[in-house]
């Protein structure tokens, strides 16, 4: 096992990028001084750590007692959480849902539903995948979503038995027009209760609700077996089936270790690493479909340690890792739903996927107005050396002594915001900038000020070049 003393800074700077949004310096100090398996150990069992406390976030938007149809607001409250959580993968983990059962905003335009739809998914993010899967078929936000409201006994709505299928668990391939059939009549009477208009009476939750009335109790057959089925026993049946367990690794691949192609393409496009999915198809089986064992395969293998820099940043991790560096939000503030329009710039708005199927990540998340809306908000984000975070660093490099060479700038920073591994090409380039100004000078007041100027210019160098895009 490894050490505490022992425990690489790149390789924890890895796993907490992953299974988080990244650390400034002394963070990542603090989690590298302990043993790998123990922080896995730790992220694995959010409740050992508490959570942020929403009734501080409640004092700077009062507002929302009354009124909860601000999504903005809520989202800038999740960038709160992800910034400051002691339980990262539990936010990493909902958002990491969130893009699998895609559930949007904009068809209901109802953000209390929403709201609780994201809870639902950080309270099971971790849980076994019949409890997650199972919650996400009681949810008012995707009953409404996938039209299962309007799914009867007497008239079958097929909309959610299909995706429960396509894009929640199994893939397309995996079963037959029937078997949607069956689900659909499986989950009929599965609603909510209709809630009290927004306007002007006030903001009310909607709860689930089954109308047996309304549902199908008939026989019938699902993936070999046939009985009077309803929706919890389609959730388990799914659970079971090898398909699933193949289908769900390759969404936590994808997300948490290096980036494949789209999921449309996966009936036809095999998996980057076959073996690593293997891997976490026998963890799966053998623990019952446990997401928690699952994700503990995950981050304690070869394959993801050694997948250093192989996923670009969705717009949320590339804002959330920028905050991390700049150390802004430790302190709740009354502009966090500004981040709401930062990320919709950069293609991404949470709580209102595109559609059913997610987002399209990878690469598809970079074209030429995307990226620069990200260089431009990491520059203008990291471009003050009075922000905690960027006072860090250049205080770091400072204590080095009174002199700094171009390279020992160059390289500090580099490891100061990551470790990142950059090429030899983009290197040399910062190298090349930070020689035309000589070594850094720290022997006095005004030569300090000069220096500090040219570490924040570094640094914004740095989170501008291409390898600051990946995670």
């Amino acid at each position: 096992m490894t050490t505490a003393a022992s425990t690489d800074l790149s390789l924890m700077a890895h796993l907490l990028r992953r299974a988080g949004f990244g650390s400034d310096r002394a963070e990542l100090e603090r989690y590298a001084a302990r043993s790998y398996e123990d922080v896995v150990d730790d992220l694995l069992n959010p409740e050992r750590f508490s959570e942020p406390e929403d009734e501080i976030l409640t004092r700077f938007y009062p507002h929302l007692q009354a009124n909860k149809d601000n999504p903005a607001v809520w989202n800038g409250r999740w960038f709160y959480r992800m910034v400051n959580t002691e339980r990262p993968l539990e936010e990493k983990m909902t958002l990491f849902w969130h893009g699998v059962f895609a559930t949007g905003w904009t068809k209901s335009e109802h953000t209390p539903t929403m709201v609780d739809h994201i809870q639902m998914l950080r309270t099971n993010c971790m849980a076994n995948f019949r409890k997650l899967l199972l919650g996400i078929s009681r949810d008012p936000a995707m009953i409404f979503w996938l039209d299962n409201n309007e799914n009867h006994g007497e008239a079958i709505n097929e909309n959610y038995g299909r995706e429960i299928l396509e894009l929640f668990s199994m893939g397309i391939g995996n079963y037959t027009e029937d078997d949607i059939k069956s689900a659909a009549r499986a989950f009929t009477g599965w609603t909510y209760d209709t809630p009290v208009a927004l306007y002007p009476f006030g903001h009310f939750d909607v709860n689930y609700r089954f109308r047996a009335d309304d549902h199908d109790d008939g026989q019938k057959t699902f993936l070999g077996h046939t009985g009077n089925l309803d929706g919890e026993d389609i959730v388990n049946i799914i659970a079971e089936q090898e398909a699933t367990a193949r289908f769900i690794s390759r969404h936590l691949y994808n997300f948490f270790v290096a980036d494949e192609a789209q999921v449309p393409a996966w009936s036809i496009e095999p998996p980057a690493d076959p073996a690593a999915i293997d891997d976490m198809v026998k963890t799966w089986i053998s623990s019952n479909a446990d997401i928690k064992e699952v994700m503990r395969t995950l981050f304690n293998s070869e394959w993801f340690k050694a997948a250093r820099f192989k996923h670009v940043k969705s717009p949320t991790e590339f804002v959330a890792s920028v905050l991390k560096l700049s150390g802004e939000y430790a302190e709740p503030a009354p502009d966090l739903h500004k981040l709401e329009g930062v990320i919709v710039t950069m293609g991404q708005k949470l709580m209102d996927p595109p559609s059913v199927e997610g987002w399209h990540t990878g690469k598809e998340w970079i074209d030429g107005g995307t990226l620069t809306e990200r260089v431009n908000y990491a520059i203008d984000t990291l471009n003050d050396p009075k922000k905690p975070g960027v006072k860090a660093i250049i205080e770091h490099i400072s204590s080095q002594g009174n002199l700094t060479s171009p390279e020992q700038l160059v390289d500090s920073v580099l490891e100061l915001v990551g470790p990142l591994e950059v090429e030899d090409a983009t290197r040399a380039a910062l190298i090349a900038h930070a020689q035309t100004d000589g070594a850094l000078d720290w022997s006095s007041d005004a030569a300090s000020e000069t220096s500090s100027s040219r570490v924040v210019q570094m640094l914004t160098l740095v989170v501008s070049a291409r390898e600051f895009q990946f995670s």
